[in-house]
């Protein structure tokens, strides 16, 4: 007995050891600098400090699951939010809890719902494209959602990522009664190829990750059937070969001028005509799934089977998709479907034995290779620095004059990308700008011109 009992403890320790590599556990951005949250309200545009914590505190792991305690709360910048919405991002104070091997569900898809559906490596809920808001056709308006009066007919249902852009911050998302969330892929708007939107214009701040076009993108969440997300850009080929492309959705705006009917034929209640204010794509059912052959375009689930850096024997995984503007792109990143089983959720408290990760020292290579960006140059009020992948740890950016004194610092947050300094007040001259991440360096020559 004693023999069986041994047995069993080597073969458990050895099921936790392996777990400890599966990127459920080890993906994660922890925060272990005590970094504070940060948000603008309407009108300062200087971020005001928070009490919460930002990013993820603790994974906890058995054989099967993996634990995510957040506050839900990115260490960019939030808000504000234009469109009168009252929250403030604040603490969910939430376990999430991931399957470590998750697995397609072989009956009927399972539709996306409204509220949480994912959480980004930030710790960030992930919904689906929906606000809660539809057309009424008994008052020929919006219902449901924010808007008072209730519910509209659900059968013409809002898309958030188009209805609710004019309240969404720099960084792309905006709370649900404190729940900061995204819809769509957490890039900042100003990075955008075509920028739809102004409010980083007047509220600057950044996101979890800077598209590249030419690297893999990271991996920045997982979905409740526990398969991960990319950004917008992967191995053209599902065997990891044919260089990098963008993954494209599927779903394409349908041909029609009046709302009677769906993509498959079937009649229901009206919906507005397409017009300025109601364009195509205004609403989820003005989209239709058509399938291709080419491997970059995405299936009815908007993603794929894929190599991965992450995965090199392969996996299913879902895309934040964008269009050739980097502007994001229906179903953004889940849906309208899951491909897997939804097993996983958000729970109260752990009810198996677990064990704590603890992650290694990460060395983020603050080299050339990282497509460090430092603009203008020469510059002569601002200068930015633009990371152009994403960072797992804070980086310390320091500016130096000529004569190596000190001159300004700040920090590039882990789980953010661009940094700033303000050099209204420095005198025109060379500089360097040093940024470390306590092992690795990378000085950057800029110039001051006033």
């Amino acid at each position: 007995m004693k023999k069986t009992v041994i047995l069993l403890s080597l073969v458990a320790s050895g099921i936790l050891v392996k777990a400890q590599t599966n990127p459920a556990i080890t993906s994660w951005l922890h925060n272990t600098n005590g970094t504070k949250g940060r948000h603008y309200v309407n009108g300062n545009f200087t971020p005001i400090n928070d009490n919460d914590s930002v990013n993820v505190q603790t994974v906890l792991y058995s054989a099967t699951w993996a634990y995510v305690r957040t506050k839900g709360i990115p260490s960019y910048v939030t808000g504000p939010y234009l469109d009168g919405n009252p929250s403030n991002a604040s603490n969910q104070n939430a376990i999430f809890k991931f399957p470590l091997n998750p697995v397609q569900n072989m009956g009927v898809p399972v539709n996306t719902t409204g509220g949480n559906i994912g959480v980004f490596i930030n710790g960030v809920a992930l919904f689906d494209y929906r606000d809660g808001v539809s057309w009424k056709d008994a008052t020929q308006a919006l219902a449901g959602g924010p808007i008072p009066g209730g519910p509209g007919d659900g059968v013409w249902n809002r898309d958030a990522v188009v209805g609710e852009r004019g309240g969404f911050d720099c960084s792309k998302g905006h709370p649900a009664m404190g729940n900061y969330h995204h819809h769509q892929n957490p890039s900042a708007f100003k990075l955008d190829l075509t920028v739809i939107s102004t409010i980083c214009s007047l509220y600057d701040a950044d996101g979890l990750y800077a598209i590249d076009s030419m690297q893999h993108s990271p991996l920045i969440g997982f979905t409740y059937d526990g398969f991960p997300i990319y950004g917008a850009y992967g191995y053209k080929n599902t065997n990891g070969t044919g260089g990098i492309v963008r993954m494209k959705s599927s779903y394409n705006k349908r041909n029609i001028n009046t709302r009677t009917q769906y993509a498959d034929g079937t009649i229901v209640t009206p919906g507005p005509a397409v017009n300025a204010t109601y364009p195509i794509g205004y609403f989820r059912e003005d989209y239709e799934y058509i399938p291709t052959v080419n491997p970059d375009y995405l299936d009815e689930h908007n993603g794929r089977f894929c190599v991965t850096p992450e995965y090199p024997s392969g996996i299913y995984c879902y895309f934040a998709t964008v269009d050739q503007n980097w502007n994001s792109a229906y179903p953004y990143v889940v849906g309208p479907t899951f491909y897997g089983v939804k097993s996983a959720a958000k729970v109260a408290s752990i009810g198996e034995a677990v064990s704590t990760y603890t992650p290694s020292s990460i060395s983020d290579n603050v080299n050339e290779k990282m497509n460090v960006t430092v603009f203008p140059n020469p510059a002569s009020d601002l200068v930015v620095i633009q990371l152009n992948h994403l960072t797992k740890q804070n980086i310390y950016v320091d500016l130096y004059d000529v004569k190596g004194q000190l001159v300004q610092n700040t920090i590039l947050y882990q789980g953010s990308t661009i940094a700033y300094f303000d050099t209204k007040t420095l005198y025109s001259g060379e500089y360097f700008i040093k940024m470390s991440n306590g092992t690795e360096v990378l000085n950057k020559r800029i110039s001051i011109v006033k």
